[in-house]
């Protein structure tokens, strides 16, 4: 079984980082609450330099904010487009890009986990969240070309979870009102130090 997987597809050697990442800048990540976040965003139809220089921001910011995905409005760009770096359960890391995806959740053989999840726009929470074992997105790369790719574990999290952002939803959505207060709380009582911790990083990923 190869041990990475890169835009759906095995690869024999990958960086520790994707190389999108030194290409790119640092963005601000949004937060919950601002409008960009909670409305299903636009369908990418251009595909050029912009939506790769796009695509290096976005994986750049990911990694200094310790993220496993990170979709565009995550960084105030209203399109439909998520960057991901994320292992599975079985340890197999998934590395790569989707464009206008749409997530196809299987009606047979599977599960739901209710598990810790967290969101780069919820600094400092993690609420547990039951999402299938199984997931297959489909959508485009950076040059409009078809991908497919599917996951299981905490990988089918990872799809889901950054496939709703594309569609105007945050994991607060999925949650009762009072685990939605509880992870309010918790992001209102670490933001400072998860802030503190990113801005390390930052410097760090820039000497």
């Amino acid at each position: 079984m190869p041990r990475v997987f890169v835009q759906g597809s095995p690869a024999d050697h990958y960086p520790r980082y994707a190389p999108e990442a030194g290409r790119g800048a640092v963005r601000r990540i949004t937060e919950v609450g601002e409008e960009v976040l909670h409305r299903p965003c636009r369908d990418v139809t251009e595909f050029g330099p912009d939506l790769a220089a796009l695509i290096d921001d976005m994986f750049r910011t990911m990694y200094v904010a310790e993220g496993a995905g990170l979709a565009a409005n995550q960084v105030g760009v209203d399109l439909r487009l998520f960057v991901y770096d994320c292992p599975d359960d079985d340890g197999v890391r998934h590395v790569g890009h989707i464009v206008n995806p749409v997530l196809e959740t299987p009606t047979t053989g599977r599960r739901l986990l209710d598990e810790g999840e967290g969101c780069l726009s919820v600094p400092g929470a993690v609420m547990a969240v039951p999402r299938p074992d199984r997931a297959v997105v489909r959508g485009q790369d950076r040059d409009g070309n078809a991908v497919v790719v599917e996951g299981t574990g905490y990988f089918a999290r990872c799809l889901a979870h950054e496939t709703d952002h594309t569609n105007g939803y945050v994991y607060l959505d999925r949650l009762s009102k009072r685990d939605k207060k509880d992870a309010l709380r918790q992001m209102a009582d670490r933001r400072d130090a998860v802030d503190a911790r990113r801005a390390a990083n930052a410097a760090a990923f820039s000497s």
